[in-house]
């Protein structure tokens, strides 16, 4: 396999039921692109048949790697030994239910040149949830993002969006000083990008949100928050470096 232009990085945990629209609607995205893609599926020590769901796939889309780690260790960690490990030029991950549709790497890829994050954002010009949220989920949501950015990251208006876009010297540089491994991990990466110097883009989504999840908008919410402040902490005390 030549050197990918596009790395494709998907964490499961108990994705058994759902994977199938991220692998589905990627092997379709795939055949649309001359430039060579690979795609890592890093299962989190899930106990369901996920793997097996995955592996339908491996004569179906080229360069299809499969990290099955046993232990179950947080999507943070998932996402990040994902990361380390792809090749490509630029490493994208997402979730395993296709929540923001593949094909709108592109709008991202359209600024990789100009930036070293290009992350997917719900709440700007050209963001939208496509399946609204309920009022109370939906303004919890702006309440938690706006104390996030008080704290730790001001100026993203979304930092939890699982939709993001590294560049191959970024992604190299960031994911080894990343220190959470479940929740909140995608602030301490913003975080340490914004030390480390690189520029960030924002660029506007549509999101499919899923009224299954299992996140607890309080109670995560206040997780998060906590989690901020010990960014905070960690980006005066010059932890980042």
């Amino acid at each position: 396999m030549s050197k990918p232009h596009l790395s494709i990085v998907i964490p499961a945990y108990k994705e058994e039921k759902r994977i199938h629209k991220s692998l589905d609607a990627i092997e379709k995205f795939i055949k649309t692109k001359e430039y060579v893609i690979e795609v890592l599926v890093v299962l989190d020590g899930t106990p369901d048949g996920t793997l097996s769901a995955v592996k339908k796939y491996e004569s179906r889309i080229p360069n299809l790697k499969i990290i099955d780690r046993k232990e179950n260790k947080g999507k943070g960690y998932t996402v990040k030994q994902g990361m380390i490990e792809a090749s490509g030029e630029y490493r994208l991950f997402c979730d395993a239910d296709n929540s923001t549709p593949i094909e709108q790497v592109d709008k991202l890829l359209y600024w990789a040149n100009k930036y070293d994050l290009v992350i997917g954002s719900r709440y700007i010009e050209g963001g939208k949830l496509a399946r609204p949220q309920s009022f109370p989920r939906k303004m919890g949501g702006r309440v938690l993002n706006l104390l996030i950015r008080m704290l730790a990251i001001p100026g993203i208006k979304d930092t939890q969006c699982g939709f993001k876009l590294f560049s191959e010297k970024a992604a190299k540089e960031i994911f080894p000083k990343q220190t959470f491994d479940r929740w909140s991990f995608d602030i301490e990466l913003l975080a340490i990008a914004r030390r480390s110097g690189y520029k960030i883009k924002e660029v506007g989504i549509t999101w499919y949100d899923d009224p299954h999840s299992l996140v607890n908008p309080i109670k995560d919410g206040l997780r998060m928050v906590k989690d901020s402040w010990t960014v905070r902490k960690n980006i005066i005390a010059k932890r980042y470096k």
